[in-house]
């Protein structure tokens, strides 16, 4: 329901400045089903709870939120023909590994990092600042560092993607 209201008044207010012809792309981490809970959406949050709940107190973890959604496509179509202001000129979903799909080169600075510390990284740029505001920044090196160990056992055990929406979309006249 957030996702929802959030995304309807963004479209909104973008329809509201959008000149006559223009046209918008907009990129999202989604989803292929109309799940929410499937582990392409949401199984990196779950390995970083567990590395959460390896250093703090399973309540402290429950009552902390990462305003994180992913949407499907039909999330994403539903929301721009329900306000109106759009038109969808194209929507697709890419396959995006985990670690970026870097080559694992020992000469190359990022195929140097393992693959969960790469994952690490990118997540630690994400939520640092809610993680620190709500645990403290004291737990913020080990936290990574231990979700960096659990992703990289993760990785060499499947092939984890994320999926990334792309949609444009033009504006009424």
């Amino acid at each position: 329901m957030q996702y929802q209201n959030d995304f309807s008044l963004f479209l909104k207010l973008r329809g509201e400045e959008i000149l006559s012809g223009g046209r918008m792309v907009l990129s999202f981490m989604g989803r292929r089903t109309s799940d929410p809970t499937t582990e392409e959406s949401c199984y990196h949050w779950e390995l970083l709870a567990h590395a959460l709940m390896s250093m703090v107190s399973e309540e402290k973890v429950d009552s902390f939120n990462a305003p994180y959604y992913a949407p499907c496509p039909e999330e994403l179509k539903l929301e721009v023909e329900k306000v109106g202001s759009f038109i969808i000129d194209r929507l697709e979903a890419f396959e995006i590994d985990w670690d970026g799909g870097v080559d694992e080169d020992v000469n190359n600075t990022l195929g140097a990092l393992s693959r969960g510390q790469r994952v690490a990284k990118t997540i630690r740029a994400v939520v640092e600042s809610m993680v620190a505001h709500h645990f403290g920044n004291h737990i913020l090196d080990e936290l990574f560092r231990r979700y960096a160990q659990t992703v990289g056992d993760y990785l060499s055990k499947t092939q984890a993607k994320y999926i990334n929406l792309v949609i444009s979309v033009i504006i009424k006249d």
